[in-house]
């Protein structure tokens, strides 16, 4: 019988652009090699460099699961160092977030421990990231209940990026994407933000604070981000809402100039999530003359690769 404490020995490890800076010059292996995927990786490189250089509004749209990983500290310190000016996400994002912010740690497991096991165990499983109970639930709802209150003081009705920025303005942990996000007042857009342990608990308290969410001005902040900008350009890491908010806002200003998507999906089903950027073409999310790159293959080995190659 496995026990516990053999499960949760070695904890995720969030990484910094600094840990990529010997890897700086990897695409240029990918583009020797420029073969099926490695083409996709080299050209994708080359229009998010172009992007972070030519465009004034760029985006961030990634989903929860890969705040889990390691990746959470290294798409906070893409804020900070200012290649991105706007987050889109989702709801399990801020549950990751803070979670990991103030104290809760996740393990290192795999994809074929037995489930029922770790149920009796009190621990979730992520994919091959083991969550322990007391690591997850139980510190979101205690942070609500502890930092709401002093906000709803002022203000009873607010705009879930300002929310967002009020969390991050109490967490002190250096990787954390909500933390760099108020450092650098860079919204953090989540259309789905009750969708979550962390939503949840929002509703909860707002029974007795008589506190609500103002989504409305998180569209109207992003329609005028939209609608002032010269160019947009998106680095979209998964499918669902983030990746459909990021583009359905752009076609206002008839598309992204620049789109780089990362992706596991396929298209043949006909869901977003597998929509390539011709399609988005067809709707005016993406100019017709837009220089956009699909990535197959998993995040947490693309994303550091782009990464490393923005330091080239």
């Amino acid at each position: 019988m496995i026990n516990r404490e053999d499960l949760l020995k070695n904890p995720v490890e969030d990484i910094a652009l600094s840990d990529l800076e010997k890897y700086s010059d990897i695409v240029n292996v990918f583009d020797k090699i420029y073969g099926f995927s490695s083409e996709g990786i080299v050209r994708g490189s080359k229009i998010l460099k172009e992007m972070i250089k030519d465009a004034d509004l760029r985006f961030l749209s990634f989903t929860a699961n890969l705040v889990s990983t390691g990746l959470r500290g290294l798409f906070a310190d893409l804020v900070k160092r200012g290649y991105f000016n706007i987050i889109v996400t989702t709801g399990g994002t801020i549950d990751h977030d803070l979670a990991r912010s103030f104290g809760g740690v996740y393990y290192k497991g795999s994809f074929d421990i037995d489930d029922a096991m770790l149920k009796d165990l009190e621990i979730h499983r992520l994919g091959n990231v083991l969550v322990p109970f007391e690591s997850y639930g139980k510190v979101i709802e205690e942070i609500v209940r502890k930092f709401l209150p002093e906000i709803a003081k002022d203000k009873k009705e607010i705009p879930a990026y300002e929310l967002l920025w009020e969390f991050g303005k109490r967490i002190s942990d250096s990787n954390s994407i909500l933390r760099a996000a108020y450092e650098k007042k860079v919204p953090v857009i989540v259309p789905g933000i009750v969708d979550g342990s962390f939503g949840t608990n929002l509703f909860i308290q707002s029974q007795f604070l008589n506190f609500k969410i103002n989504l409305f001005e998180d569209m109207r902040l992003i329609k005028d981000l939209v609608f002032s900008c010269k160019k947009s350009g998106a680095l979209i890491i998964g499918g669902g809402i983030s990746k459909h908010h990021t583009i359905w806002w752009n076609q206002f200003k008839d598309g992204l100039d620049y789109a780089v998507y990362v992706t596991t999906a396929q298209e043949y089903d006909g869901s977003l999530s597998g929509a390539k950027p011709r399609e988005a073409i067809s709707w005016n999310k993406i100019r017709p003359n837009a220089k956009h790159a699909t990535i197959y293959g998993d995040a947490t080995i693309i994303v550091p690769i782009l990464a490393a190659s923005l330091l080239s």
